[in-house]
Order: structure tokens, then sequence, then C-alpha cells
């Protein structure tokens, strides 16, 4: 098969294990400004942007008017108490191949530009175009963020069919689709039916196995 012309990737879940470093600063930030412990984090938010979730949090305890004051307090918190993620597997062998193979690549994620920078930097991961949430007017799973991504590498929408995005979220999955690119699913968190069923053309358990599948079957 022909290489795709691009490839687009979500950040949590994909590239990195985030889940703490995300848990802890809603937690402390939670606790910070209402004196009481956070409700455990529901998994039909996975992929929404930071706000959705802090309206979710609020809501849980009556004090939607306090959302955006969360969701602010939340990224100082995110920066200021930084917990590295773990990278996942195989995200520094595919972003050499596509290097190698001079195709371009970036991050377009729900996440804010400050983590994501923060990340790369201390990972040492081999991303130099990232969009965060600040970047878009309407997060995933609008197009919008997969769009902006794709025109700043140089993409036009005649490309958007050949150019795969790796996600691990319906949420993202969806954003892809309209946007009509080709969704690749992630195992972090779904099940492969899951992911197929919300659009995703191929499915793997992680970026490796990605990786090892377009060694082999790509000229």
């Amino acid at each position: 098969m022909k290489l795709p012309k691009g490839f687009l990737f979500d950040f949590d879940g994909v590239v990195v294990n985030s889940f703490k470093s995300h848990g802890n600063a809603w937690s402390s930030a939670f606790r910070e400004l209402f004196n009481k412990e956070i409700t455990p984090f529901p998994k039909h938010l996975s992929g929404k942007s930071p706000m959705i979730i802090a309206e979710y949090y609020c809501s849980v305890i009556g004090e939607e008017k306090k959302a955006e004051a969360l969701f602010l307090l939340k990224d100082i918190h995110l920066d200021k108490h930084y917990t590295k993620p773990d990278v996942l597997p195989g995200v520094h062998e595919i972003t050499t191949f596509l290097t190698d193979k001079n195709i371009s690549y970036g991050i377009a994620s729900n996440a804010t530009k400050q983590f994501l920078r923060n990340s790369v930097e201390k990972l040492h991961l081999n991303f130099t175009t990232i969009f965060g949430v600040e970047d878009y007017v309407k997060p995933k799973p609008a197009p919008e963020a997969y769009i902006t991504l794709a025109n700043a590498l140089g993409f036009h929408k005649k490309d958007f069919k050949d150019l795969w995005v790796f996600e691990d979220s319906l949420t993202g999955t969806e954003a892809a689709k309209l946007a009509g690119m080709v969704p690749v699913g992630i195992l972090t968190q779904y099940s492969e039916e899951e992911l197929k069923n919300a659009g995703s053309q191929l499915v793997f358990p992680s970026l490796l196995e990605a990786y090892h599948y377009l060694q082999n079957n790509t000229n």
C-alpha cells in the first residue's frame, strides 16, 4: 500500500498516558476551590475539552457557575504542579519513521498548549507542530482541531482523505471523521468494536503496532 500523505496525532492516550497528570491537577484545583474531594472521572468525557470537564465536575456539587474558575485553576495546577506523563509504546519509532520518509505530522489535542509543550520538551518527543485547545473556536468533536493542524502542515482539503488521524477517544474519532480524514484507533480506553463503530478504519493496541504495520505494508 502507498503511505498516507500525513499523520495527525491526538496526545493524551495516543502519545502519552497522562491520566495522572490531568487527574492530579483536577483534584488539587477542585480541593482548593471547593475544599472537597472530586468525583471520579467519567469515561464518557474522555477527549472532551477541559471546559466541558470543568462544567461536569461543578455540576456534581451544584456549582455550575464556578466552572470557568475551576477550568482556569486546573490549568494553573497542571503547570505549577506538573506531573510528567508516561510515553506510550511506539512514539519514538513512528516519529523517526515518518521523519525518515519526509512525511509531515503533528499534534492536535484538546489539552492546553502549555501542557503539550511541557510534555514534548521534558519527554524529548519529536513533535514540532502542536495545537492545543486554545487554538480552536470549537474543540473536538468538531473537526476544527484536525483541519487547523492539517492546514498548518501544508495540506489542502483534497489531501484530507489521505491523512491518518491517531485517536483513542470517541470524541476525537468523530472529529477526524467530520474532517474527512482517516480515523485510526488506539486501544487505550475503548474496545476495537467501540472505536470501529465510531468510525475508526483501522485499530491498533498502540502506536508501536501501527509503526510495524506501516513498515511491513507500505512502499
